[in-house]
């Protein structure tokens, strides 16, 4: 069991590692504090990706660098051990002479791995693992999947009525939720390194997928458009933020691949089956390109592959205080599960509300 100030101080370092949300990816988030005589004497976090690490700032942050060798440090992740746009913060862990090191948990990455917690120990620096784990390794879900499986984390976003329609019989969907929720929605946009879209709802919504109800980063905007059959024109393609196509590589021949070329809008071609593209490949590129979250904004039919894929972390639900009835849309009908015992089976986190709207965020079983 780990001491009450030990998660305290823990708890501190998750707290300002999410300061840095939107802004470090590729890399994790990171928090540290500096304990002397049970009193915090420094902190820092990372604050953008190739700036310093969380330990760096929190040690800079010291005004008497020789309280260092009779303090503890706490940081929600590993140190690292290697030379990358930064030097290895378990080096200057050990040049400062820190008697005492609570890590939240290791970090997953190949250069690193337990190599961190390894110097530190070699050092003769008391070293404790696990404090507030589960909760550190949450807090970098996105980073550590992407270094144990090579994939993004990938989740679903989606907003319904309480009798789970996302539409009307009409195919009407604006707005089911109120401008809290969407507020959030624009927040969420902001943490992901990119959100992806189908070509029939951009066809509907003419999306312009950018993030405008609050302060942030604009994501990627990933488009499946199977035969490139988007016009040039759409908002999808517009300046705002960059964009990527993926489409068949059927269509490849295409003269709309050069002009969205020109517009600064690269198309990548992948393999389709039964007249859908092939969803793991196009998380695999993604990933190529450092993209470690992703966050799906379709219709029922994406969302519906995407899970019987089983590509999917976790779904965000908006849940409206409406009913829609008849022939709505259903938010997962193309699943046409048959029996309960064959269901998509979640694990439900606590609910939180945006004005009069519920979002679940629930995480897929395997």
């Amino acid at each position: 069991m780990p001491k009450r100030d030990d998660v305290l101080f823990m708890q501190r370092c998750i707290e300002l590692a999410m300061k840095g949300a939107g802004s470090v990816s590729p890399n994790p988030m990171v928090g540290s504090v500096i304990v002397y005589n049970g009193n915090i004497i420094g902190e820092g976090y990372h604050e953008k990706f190739g700036a310093s690490h969380a330990e760096v700032n929190a040690i800079d942050s010291v005004t008497d660098e020789a309280l260092l060798q009779h303090s503890t440090l706490y940081v929600n992740l590993e140190p690292c051990a290697h030379y990358g746009k930064t030097p290895p913060c378990s080096d200057l862990i050990i040049e400062k002479g820190i008697s005492r090191v609570v890590i939240g948990c290791r970090d997953p990455h190949d250069a690193v791995a337990g190599k961190g917690i390894a110097k530190l120990v070699a050092a003769g620096i008391a070293v404790e693992e696990g404090v507030l784990e589960a909760e550190c390794m949450k807090l970098n879900e996105a980073f550590i999947k992407s270094h144990t499986t090579g994939l993004p984390l990938v989740s679903l976003k989606l907003a319904q009525t309480l009798d789970g329609k996302i539409a009307t019989s009409l195919g009407a969907s604006r707005w089911i939720t109120g401008k809290e929720a969407r507020s959030e929605v624009h927040r969420l946009r902001s943490v992901y390194d990119a959100i992806l879209i189908g070509e029939a709802t951009v066809r509907v919504d003419d999306a312009v997928l950018t993030v405008r109800h609050c302060h942030g980063r604009n994501p990627l905007r990933v488009v499946l458009d199977r035969q490139l059959s988007l016009p040039v024109d759409a908002k999808i393609f517009g300046p705002e933020a960059q964009t990527l196509v993926f489409a068949s590589s059927s269509w490849s021949g295409l003269p709309k691949v050069e002009q969205l070329r020109v517009k600064g809008v690269p198309v990548l071609f992948v393999h389709e089956h039964a007249g859908e593209l092939d969803l793991q490949q196009v998380l695999m590129e993604l990933h190529k390109r450092q993209i470690l979250s992703l966050m799906v904004e379709g219709g029922s039919r994406l969302s519906a592959s995407f899970i019987r894929e089983k590509l999917v972390d976790k779904i965000y639900m908006f849940i409206a205080p409406k009913l829609f009835g008849g022939d709505g849309l259903s938010a997962f009908a193309p699943l046409s599960i048959s029996m309960p015992d064959q269901a998509i089976k979640l694990k439900f986190e606590q609910p939180r509300f945006f004005g009069s709207d519920m979002l679940l965020e629930a995480y897929v079983q395997v």
